[in-house]
């Protein structure tokens, strides 16, 4: 059985909403979990529900690293906090993998602190899986772990992007653009030139190159690679575009008789598209280039979100992500001497 160690004291809504996410995903996925916490606390929440016949336990931590504190000096100080604990639960094997909301900063320390990093990554990166106007999704990386890169760890994030997009969706030979602001060869920085002719010179990949910010989200590509400033822009610019599209189109339709018979017919279609776009669908981001799984959950993740994030850890363990990550790397490796 896949064993899922989860921060149970991370982000806005914890311990309540997590507790009650792992309950579900326990249920539903048949995964043993492993809540991360103050026993006392997890174990008035686990009152909650019924939990005859799940794999569930309690991993004691007694400290919690708040949001607004620093990530780097609360990892060194807090020793046994929950997202410390939980993070060391993956790396001293006693958990497959782990899933934290809350703070990305302070997970992506504590995994860069407890588990390290794979052998010839030069750098991890967040890899954010965003919905598209077709049936797949895309995955985009860096999203926020990288402000700067160079061209060589913009080639080690296109091989990783693929290696996640053929693991988690099936995809077959996924197609690698390079973010831009134009698909001529001849644009861009003097980095993402390098690194273009890096990626077409790589044979393991299925480069098509350049890709602009509005082709992705119509699924013209399946991995998008930039650096975690331009990603990380692009992600809240995408998020913020959905929340606006959102909002006007409730403001339309319930502004007059018609549009609320229009809304009234048109729900089942409005609630799929809701889904579609989601976060709490999505299962949170991955944090990817690190000796094990790491599934990173929004801060203000509800028991949804926690389920489907554990959903998301289960599916890479499964699909051994970061074993092909580190085999793939150490052929490039191989390859450049």
């Amino acid at each position: 059985m896949i064993r899922i160690a989860v921060d149970a004291m991370g982000g806005d809504y914890a311990p309540r909403e997590v507790v009650y996410g792992a309950v579900l995903a326990a249920r539903e996925y048949g995964v043993a979990v492993q809540l991360v916490g103050p026993p006392d606390a997890v174990s008035e929440e686990l009152k909650r529900h019924e939990i005859r016949g799940l794999d569930i336990s309690i991993v004691p931590a007694s400290e919690v690293v708040a949001m607004d504190e620093k990530p780097s000096r609360a990892i060194v100080k807090k020793k046994d906090s929950s997202i410390v604990v939980t993070t060391r639960q993956v790396s001293e094997g006693l958990a497959d993998g782990m899933v934290a909301a809350g703070s990305t900063g302070a997970a992506a320390v504590a995994a860069q602190m407890e588990l390290g990093r794979i052998p010839n990554v030069s750098r991890s990166a967040i890899a954010c899986v965003m919905p598209t106007a077709v049936e797949r999704p895309v995955v985009v990386l860096d999203v926020g772990a990288n402000v700067e890169c160079d061209a060589h760890q913009l080639l080690q994030f296109g091989l990783m992007g693929s290696i996640l997009s053929q693991g988690l969706f099936g995809t077959k030979d996924p197609k690698v653009g390079l973010l831009n602001i134009g698909t001529e060869e001849t644009k861009g920085t003097a980095l993402v030139q390098h690194a273009y002719k890096l990626f077409k010179e790589n044979k393991q990949l299925n480069f098509i190159g350049f890709t602009e910010g509005r082709d992705f989200p119509l699924g013209k590509v399946d991995v998008v690679v930039t650096d975690g400033f331009t990603g990380n822009v692009a992600l809240k610019t995408a998020e913020g575009i959905a929340r606006m599209v959102s909002l006007m189109l409730r403001h339309e339709l319930m502004s007059s008789l018609r549009g609320k018979t229009a809304a009234i017919l048109s729900q089942p279609a409005l609630q799929a598209v809701k889904r579609r776009i989601d976060y709490n669908e999505s299962g949170g981001a991955l944090l990817i280039g690190v000796k094990g799984v790491c599934v990173i959950a929004h801060g203000g993740s509800k028991h949804t979100a926690i389920k489907n994030a554990i959903r998301v850890a289960r599916d890479m363990i499964a699909a051994n992500i970061v074993q092909q990550i580190e085999w793939t790397l150490s052929l490039v490796a191989a390859g450049s001497k």
